[in-house]
């Protein structure tokens, strides 16, 4: 991989249509938090995150036949792919651990500051040097969020923040993954190899946690949260997260991630409608602030001349 790859996808502005392709996908997680929660009566939440990795990598094979796509040849990716495996699965015990201690709400926020760690990956990595007034941006998404979410909460223990940084600490992975993909080999992989890795990997270790924990499945799923399986397994990591690798694969890692400011706004909603939770005021100005930051992160630094060899 060469750096002239990397600085053509960093200095590349994000087009119309893959603002909407990560608004799709923003959608798509803030709904997945929604329905985590309504099938944990039937399945608890290791053994989901098992059983969804294990629905999803027959997904990437039929997605890669399809494309013509060699998931399985030697191209020297095989280390570093490994290794974004173990940080894959590491990512989801940590959060899945840190929710068992934590309140939803705070895990929410504490989750997103996976972006700050991304740019500053950026910074130090790929040579992805935000302006001040984008490191501003990142900071009024963020407030924007710990305001729809209700932070911070009083009644705070050492368990709860204990739980607090388990999540940070799942931020902090989710970021190394997206940077892992920027840096390395892995750029030139197919999206469905790079993925491929990650949820192959990821089957034992989460497995392995779900043993650990105790869990079990006490009884056979309904049908609702059989089909809310589906949808995280076919649809969430068999489509999306691909998606998102090959968002990732194109364009600014930084400005990318400061996007999935937006999940946990579509979560609140995705609650209001789904499980009656309340709207506030608050929220709309949440939600205000979130697009403001993310309007400071991708304004165009109108001292850089677009440059004509960079396809938008």
């Amino acid at each position: 991989m060469s750096a002239n790859e990397i600085v053509r996808s960093a200095g590349r502005p994000l087009s119309p249509g893959a603002i909407a392709l990560i608004l799709m996908l923003c959608f798509s997680w803030g709904f997945n938090q929604i329905a985590v929660k309504l099938v944990l009566p039937d399945i608890p939440p290791m053994l989901q995150a098992t059983i969804r990795s294990v629905g999803a990598l027959p997904v990437l094979f039929l997605i890669a036949r399809l494309r013509g796509v060699k998931i399985f040849g030697a191209d020297g990716t095989l280390r570093v792919g490994l290794f974004a495996g173990v940080l894959f699965g590491l990512e989801f015990v940590l959060i899945y651990r840190g929710l068992l201690l934590t309140s939803a709400s705070r895990a929410v926020v504490f989750l997103y500051t996976a972006p700050f760690f991304v740019a500053l990956g950026s910074y130090q990595f790929l040579g992805e040097r935000l302006r001040a007034s984008q490191w501003g941006g990142l900071g009024v998404s963020f407030a924007g969020v710990a305001l729809a979410i209700g932070v911070p909460q009083t009644n705070v223990d050492a368990n709860v923040i204990l739980g607090d940084l388990l999540i940070v600490a799942g931020g902090a992975l989710w970021a190394a993954t997206t940077l892992l993909v920027k840096a390395t080999s892995l750029l030139r992989a197919p999206p469905e190899k790079v993925l491929g890795y990650q949820v192959a990997v990821s089957i034992p270790i989460l497995g392995l946690a779900a043993w650990i924990s105790g869990e079990t499945i006490a009884r056979v799923p309904g049908p609702l949260a059989m089909s809310l399986m589906i949808y995280q397994a076919v649809w969430v990591v068999g489509l999306t997260f691909l998606l998102w690798f090959t968002l990732v694969k194109t364009y600014s890692a930084s400005k990318l991630s400061a996007f999935t400011f937006i999940t946990p706004l579509f979560g609140v909603v995705a609650s209001y409608f789904i499980m009656h939770d309340t709207l506030t005021a608050a929220f709309g100005a949440a939600a205000l602030l979130v697009i403001a930051g993310l309007y400071l992160v991708n304004k165009p630094d109108p001292r850089i001349v677009p440059d004509p060899n960079v396809p938008a």
